[in-house]
């Protein structure tokens, strides 16, 4: 691969990881996307384990994410439907405030629907709460899993 296009897979790469922080653009898809087109670019052993380091890491935290996402709202007992709620709240008003909307509808929703659920404000603000940690956590499962991408394409980089 042409020293060009490894550059563009680098910035491919870091758009990803900001994707995943923000969440706003699918960052892992990209980052695996990125590195595995360099991966069958490039070819030989050195590209092909890449590719499969890619897809394994970024499969596994996809996979990681949602179980300890879940574990942890099941604990804190917040119900599916709260969380329903406030993707749909989140998702509308993604659009209606572009980007910052997101937040707050999710968290608006899922405190209101919480509310309406238990009648309890503290017990709401509690499964708030654990659904913002479980929001924290998977965004730090899915980074995790994007650096181990980036670093195996860097390693890559290194020994081709």
């Amino acid at each position: 691969m042409s020293g060009v296009a490894e550059v563009v897979v680098g910035l491919v790469v870091l758009v990803g990881l900001f994707g995943v922080v923000v969440q706003v653009l699918p960052g892992a898809v990209l980052v695996a996307g990125a590195v595995a087109v360099w991966g069958v670019v490039t070819g030989g052993t050195v590209g092909w384990t890449v590719v499969a380091v890619a897809v394994v890491a970024t499969l596994a935290a996809a996979v990681g994410k949602y179980l300890l996402a879940g574990r942890h709202l099941k604990r804190a007992g917040v119900p599916n439907s709260t969380l329903v709620w406030g993707g749909l709240a989140g998702a509308v008003l993604f659009f209606v405030i572009p980007v910052i909307g997101l937040p707050i509808g999710f968290v608006g929703a899922t405190y209101l629907a919480e509310w309406v659920r238990v009648r309890d404000p503290r017990a709401a603000r509690a499964a708030t709460v654990a659904a913002m940690q479980a929001t924290g956590l998977s965004i730090l499962v899915e980074l995790a899993g994007a650096m181990v991408v980036t670093l195996a394409w860097l390693v890559g980089l290194a020994l081709t």
